[in-house]
C-alpha cells in the first residue's frame, strides 16, 4: 500500500505562513524592512490569525511603530 502522506516542513514552509489570501509570506516582505517596521508589518499581516478580534495585534504594531517614530525623530527625522 503506498502512503500518499505529505511531510510537512514545520521550519522551513509551514502551511500557516501561506494563509494570506495573496499567497505570500509575510516574510518575504518583511526582510526588506528594519526590525520595528518589519514586526508591525508582521502584527498587520496576521492580525486575524493569532487572537480574537486581533486587538492585541493591533496594539502590537502600534507599539513597534511607535519605537520606529521616536527613533527617527531621535535622529532629526521630522
Amino acid at each position: 500500500m503506498k502512503d500518499s502522506t505529505k511531510l510537512v516542513d514545520m521550519v522551513n514552509d509551514p502551511p500557516h505562513y501561506k494563509k494570506h489570501p495573496s499567497g505570500v509570506e509575510c516574510i518575504d516582505i518583511v526582510e526588506h524592512l528594519n526590525f520595528c517596521l518589519g514586526n508591525a508589518i508582521k502584527y498587520i499581516w496576521r492580525v486575524d490569525d493569532y487572537d480574537k478580534g486581533g486587538v492585541q495585534s493591533l496594539e502590537k504594531a502600534i507599539f513597534y511603530l511607535e519605537r520606529e517614530i521616536k527613533r527617527r525623530r531621535k535622529e532629526g527625522k521630522t
